[in-house]
C-alpha cells in the first residue's frame, strides 16, 4: 500500500540525514525534507492542521508535520530513540485524518523510520523495523 512512495520518503530522509546528520531542531529537519521531497517533483504539505472528533463531533485539532501526495502522514522526530508513545501518536493521527500509512523518521544519533499501516478502523498492523 503506496510502497513506491514511501520508498521516495525514506530514500529523501537519508539524503537529508547523510547531509544534515543529527544534532538539529525538528523543524530544521522538516523544511529540508519539504526540500528534498519537492526536488522529486513529490507533492508534500507541512505542519496541516487535522481535525480529531469523538462520536462525530469536532473536539480538537492538531497539525501532522508531513502529509505527502495526500496520502501518507510523517512523523519526524529528532530525538535518541522513537518510543512507544510516539508510535501511538503517530497511529491516533492516522485513525484522526482518515490516512492508512504513516512514517516516523527520527534524525536522531542513529536513523531510525518506523512505517505504520492501519489496516482497519480500531485494528492495527505493528509497525515495520527498517
Amino acid at each position: 500500500m503506496h510502497f513506491h512512495l514511501t520508498e521516495q520518503v525514506i530514500g529523501a530522509f537519508f539524503e537529508v540525514y547523510n547531509e544534515l546528520r543529527s544534532g538539529f531542531r525538528e523543524s530544521v529537519y522538516e523544511r529540508a525534507m519539504v526540500l528534498a521531497l519537492r526536488d522529486r517533483g513529490i507533492k508534500v504539505e507541512q505542519q496541516v492542521g487535522m481535525s480529531v472528533r469523538f462520536r462525530n463531533r469536532p473536539i480538537g485539532r492538531f497539525r501532522a508535520d508531513l502529509v505527502v501526495a495526500d496520502v501518507v502522514l510523517v512523523e519526524l522526530k529528532a530525538l535518541p530513540v522513537i518510543e512507544r508513545d510516539h508510535i501511538a501518536q503517530s497511529l491516533n493521527a492516522l485513525r484522526a485524518t482518515g490516512l492508512q500509512v504513516g512514517l516516523i523518521l527520527n534524525f536522531g544519533p542513529k536513523a531510525q523510520i518506523k512505517r505504520l499501516i492501519l489496516t482497519r478502523p480500531g485494528i492495527d498492523q505493528a509497525p515495520s523495523n527498517m
